[in-house]
């Protein structure tokens, strides 16, 4: 099971911010997440939003092993 992080209005979006989901790809994750809350889908889906596979920032699809830390971080601004 992947344990899954979610930050700022991501969290406050989804009303948690913690949890175990069983996944075995980053799409496969996102797509449970998403049949779940579509509302949190859409924003995990949304511009600007990163994904971090143990502690390492990811683009697109990645396996995920059985003790995969994946966080959602939202969009960034500053300077």
């Amino acid at each position: 099971m992947a344990r899954v992080l979610l930050f700022g209005p991501l969290r406050d979006l989804a009303g948690w911010r913690e949890r175990e989901v069983a996944a075995t790809s980053l799409a496969e994750l996102r797509n449970r997440l998403a049949g779940e809350d579509a509302a949190l889908g859409a924003a995990l889906s949304g511009r600007g939003v990163q994904v971090a596979l143990d502690q390492a920032i990811v683009r697109g699809d990645a396996a995920l092993g059985p003790l995969a830390e994946v966080a959602f971080l939202p969009p960034m601004s500053g300077g």
